[in-house]
């Protein structure tokens, strides 16, 4: 359908944009405030249970040489560390430090107010119909930064 919702891509990268912002915000006024956005989209890769650089880096859509610096990063800040690889002794698995996963748990609730944000706007039933439509569109796991 020509002219239907075509405003809907624009819509969408501000709904993003509003999400980046409001998880980002809530981390700095829980303490953190030595992060960017780009960190928490590593956070997501790094929970549970660890992943490698070149892991990293496909899920950030970056290189292995920019998922390194990230790491390296967020290792001398405390939020990461490297550890053995279980299988292969020439990697290194990344995983979340407490600091780390502390960060973790504020962006979590940060997502929850967001989310409580809108559904107090929206309604109830609105809010899971806006989420169930878009769980039918999306790809999940490309959670991306836009910008580093």
């Amino acid at each position: 359908m020509p002219g239907y919702a075509q405003d809907l891509p624009m819509l969408l990268l501000a709904a993003a944009a509003e999400v980046t912002d409001a998880i980002h915000d809530g981390c700095v006024a829980a303490g953190f405030t030595d992060i960017r956005p780009s960190h928490g989209f590593a956070f997501v890769r790094m929970a549970p249970n660890g992943a490698t650089v070149g892991e990293i880096a496909e899920h950030l859509g970056v290189t292995k040489q920019a998922a390194s610096q990230l790491v390296e990063e967020l290792v001398k800040k405390g939020y990461a560390q490297r550890n053995p690889h279980p299988g292969d002794a020439r990697a290194k698995i990344v995983t979340l430090t407490d600091r780390g996963w502390a960060c973790t748990r504020a962006a979590d609730a940060a997502a929850a107010h967001f989310t409580q944000r809108w559904g107090a706007t929206l309604g109830p039933g609105a809010t899971f119909e806006l989420r169930n439509a878009l769980a039918r569109v999306v790809t999940p796991g490309r959670v991306r930064p836009s910008s580093w």
